[in-house]
């Protein structure tokens, strides 16, 4: 059997998520075990060592097969020497991730963060599937995204595809972000900013079905703005438009095939993804949007680790 595999890793403050993928980007095998987060670093790194061995003998291939080893973590790194230079949900500060697990495997393995495995992950096996120019969107906690052009990640100078903080938001609507600029699109479109929008609304005293909740959601959100309430579609409007203007400047800019949105807030479906496109199509110039469409993400929590895998193919 020569065939090759790649392993890919998601890396979580929890959970590590390894998966087994053939060349095409199809996950074969996964396997989880807990991060270890609790005992430190050298602990979290042998758990890796130790999942990625396992999953490997789970299968029908043999450890010889395996050709690479890619992991997305949440973080700040560079890439190329695989340094993680902090990753706070991990405990991790200036570890040579990379380094650490060849020693351990003795197979090459490359880093990326999260959100751009992701993105590679759906690029490569899922909603961008055969196309060579995409971009990623994340709407979870916090607004992620990946860049995607001919069919790798593009990294900058290390941080493209920070989506989530374009300085979007008029001055006089802007909020601070977490990350200390203002006006920044995950303060609107996020779980967290569809959820903050809300609660100020029943704080104004306005009129919806949302003030009798005591702990509001998205989710709950959503669910109201699809019963007809003004004030939850009002809220999932605001979201929309500014998600579909980020995409206006990304097309002027990048002018790419496909949007792919995934993260729990996508999950809302066609309220919206209707509005985003709708949005996306009046603020951009025709030549801009013809060709490009926006759609879900489709390999949910698997895309990481798919992404991850492909590391060794695409970067």
């Amino acid at each position: 059997m020569s065939e090759k595999i790649y392993i890919g890793v998601d890396l979580g403050g929890t959970t590590v998520k390894v998966g087994v993928c053939d060349e095409q980007g199809q996950l074969i095998h996964k396997y989880e075990g807990p991060t270890g987060v609790e005992h430190g670093p050298e602990t979290i790194i042998d758990n890796i060592a130790s999942y990625v061995k396992e999953v490997v003998s789970q299968t029908s291939f043999t450890w010889d097969q395996v050709a690479g080893i890619g992991a997305g973590i949440p973080g700040f790194m560079d890439m190329e020497t695989g340094v993680v230079y902090v990753s706070v949900n991990l405990g991790l500060k200036n570890t040579p991730v990379k380094a650490m697990l060849e020693e351990r495997l003795g197979k090459p393995v490359k880093l990326d963060n999260d959100a751009n495995v992701a993105a590679l992950g759906e690029a490569w096996a899922g909603a961008g599937a055969g196309l060579k120019n995409v971009i990623c969107y994340t709407l979870g906690t916090g607004v992620g995204g990946g860049i995607i052009i001919n069919g790798r990640i593009y990294q900058g100078n290390g941080m493209a595809g920070e989506i989530g903080h374009m300085a979007i938001v008029p001055d006089l609507e802007a909020i601070q972000c977490n990350c200390g600029q203002r006006g920044c699109l995950e303060t609107v479109s996020s779980a967290t900013g569809i959820v903050r929008m809300a609660n100020d609304a029943v704080q104004r005293g306005d009129r919806t079905s949302l003030s009798q909740i005591e702990k509001i959601t998205a989710k709950d959100v959503f669910d109201a703005a699809k019963s007809g309430d003004d004030v939850a579609l009002r809220i999932v409007q605001r979201a929309a438009y500014y998600i579909g203007k980020s995409m206006t400047l990304m097309a002027v800019i990048l002018n790419p095939e496909r949007f792919i949105v995934g993260g729990g807030v996508s999950r809302a479906g066609d309220i919206l993804f209707d509005a985003i496109r709708e949005h996306f199509d009046t603020l951009t110039p025709d030549s801009f949007k013809q060709g490009v469409d926006i759609v879900p993400a489709t390999l949910g929590n698997d895309a990481g680790m798919i992404g991850a895998a492909g590391l060794n193919l695409r970067s």
